[in-house]
């Protein structure tokens, strides 16, 4: 069974959302060539006031896609050499979003938009086969007892009490 997420799916809670990704695939159509990787690391960035998110100081041109509607894309270009890959979650000016950590077999963020060719052609692209980006449901179902929840990673900067959230989903085996 393959079911491609629709908006309904990225229109709720941003916590749900993100959990609710793990065990589901990823997807790039690129030149034809299809590659797909099961979602195995999230974190989540909830809102104006997770100082962790880049919307915590409000609307800029480079956090935009935030405010948008669930079920689009927030990519943006990090330490000049890394793509990081955000689906936009909740309702329509409430910014929150989801990165893509890690897929089966590639642990890093910039590793995975490395690898299925992820750039900022995608900024605020809807999350769809058309864009040639998006993510499936293939049936794996993961328990909650095999998702662990830790800090996000390298948020120091956002003070003690948001960067010890555990806003990071990770699925253990």
């Amino acid at each position: 069974m393959r079911k491609v997420l629709k908006k309904n799916f990225f229109n709720r809670p941003t916590l749900v959302v993100a959990q609710g990704l793990l065990g589901k695939f990823l997807v790039r159509n690129k030149n034809g060539r299809v590659i797909a990787a099961m979602i195995t690391e999230v974190e989540a960035y909830d809102g104006p006031q997770d100082r962790a998110s880049h919307a915590h100081r409000g609307r800029t041109v480079r956090n935009t896609p935030m405010f948008g509607p669930a079920g689009h894309w927030y990519v943006y270009f990090t330490y000049g050499m890394h793509w990081m890959l955000n689906v936009v979650t909740g309702p329509k000016d409430y910014p929150a979003a989801v990165l893509i950590r890690g897929v089966q077999g590639i642990n890093g963020p910039g590793r995975v938009t490395k690898k299925l060719g992820v750039n900022g052609g995608f900024i605020n692209e809807t999350v769809s086969v058309k864009t040639g980006l998006w993510i499936e449901d293939r049936g794996v179902w993961v328990d909650k007892k095999l998702i662990k929840k830790t800090p996000r990673i390298g948020v120091a900067y956002a003070g003690l009490y948001w960067a010890k959230k555990k806003y990071r989903f990770t699925i253990s085996y």
